[in-house]
């Protein structure tokens, strides 16, 4: 449970960074009229409520198997994975529709030092999140977590473009903004439609990939006695998979010899393969040619 815990942390801290953030750019863009700003800070909206989904996915995908989820709850977090890249779809266009109207109206922002110093703010606390979700999203394998850790450090190169359309504006070169605040929205659409891809292949049951397949074969192969293997089928349960596989052995094996082989594999298989937390292998008996 110290996985669901450490989830849960990130995703306030989260909250929590990304609120604060939205505060500061959503008045500093105003008052300056800045579309690249006013741009960051929808994105930070869309920090939040990612967040906010992580930490209500997280608390569901925590729940045990019961009778009537028999694998589970870890589809839930591909979920609210689902509900964010779709948010943060919607948002890049209403961005970008608004950068683009500032773009050929020629709108122009009144510089502030306030907005360096949101930029140089905003950098800090993301490449701070991003350290630290980054290394919990590799250590737990957890999707909603691997998409904020990405975001956190997209947000730090999005960011840096603001701070260079801010320094651009004084030397009176204002078409930037604009720019930066077209390429923030086009980053965020390209993030939500990757999560809503990989969100929506786990949802439709995608096969487990086959650099994961092999290692399976390969166990299956250090075990002479198994004749043939044949119906291998996985299933995605949240970051992991079920698999079942038929092997064949000879049919002149005990009962007691050929399931001692298949309790083995299924043993070996979960302790050697991290994608893969249970193993059911069926047993058939074969005619062996001497």
């Amino acid at each position: 449970m110290d996985k669901f815990k450490q989830i849960k942390k990130a995703s306030i801290w989260g909250i929590v960074g990304n609120l604060f953030l939205l505060i500061i750019k959503t008045i500093v863009g105003l008052i300056s009229h800045s579309q690249a700003m006013i741009a960051d800070a929808f994105n930070s909206a869309s920090d939040i409520f990612s967040s906010i989904m992580t930490f209500v996915g997280n608390r569901i995908a925590s729940k045990p198997r019961d009778d009537d989820h028999d694998l589970g709850h870890g589809k839930a977090e591909y979920i609210y994975s689902l509900f964010i890249s779709l948010v943060m779809i919607m948002l890049s266009c209403k961005v970008f529709g608004n950068s683009l109207i500032a773009l050929i109206d020629k709108s122009k922002f009144v510089f502030s030092y306030w907005l360096v110093i949101v930029c140089i703010v905003t950098i800090i606390v993301k490449w701070i999140l991003f350290i630290y979700t980054d290394r919990l999203a590799k250590k737990y394998r957890n999707l909603l977590l691997e998409a904020n850790s990405k975001d956190h450090r997209n947000d730090c190169l999005i960011t840096l473009g603001n701070l260079i359309a801010c320094l651009c504006s004084l030397i009176n070169v204002y078409f930037v903004d604009g720019i930066i605040g077209m390429v923030i929205s086009t980053w965020i659409f390209i993030s939500g439609c990757k999560i809503l891809k990989e969100s929506y292949d786990v949802l439709m049951d995608k096969s487990i990939d086959k650099a994961t397949k092999d290692k399976v074969y390969r166990i299956i192969r250090r075990h002479k006695e198994i004749l043939k293997t044949n119906h291998f089928n996985a299933t995605p349960v949240g970051y992991q998979y079920q698999i079942s596989i038929t092997i064949f052995v000879d049919g002149e094996l005990s009962t007691f010899e050929s399931h001692d082989i298949a309790d083995r594999i299924e043993k070996e298989i979960v302790a050697e393969i991290a994608e893969i937390y249970l193993a059911v292998i069926h047993v058939n008996p074969m005619e062996c040619k001497k």
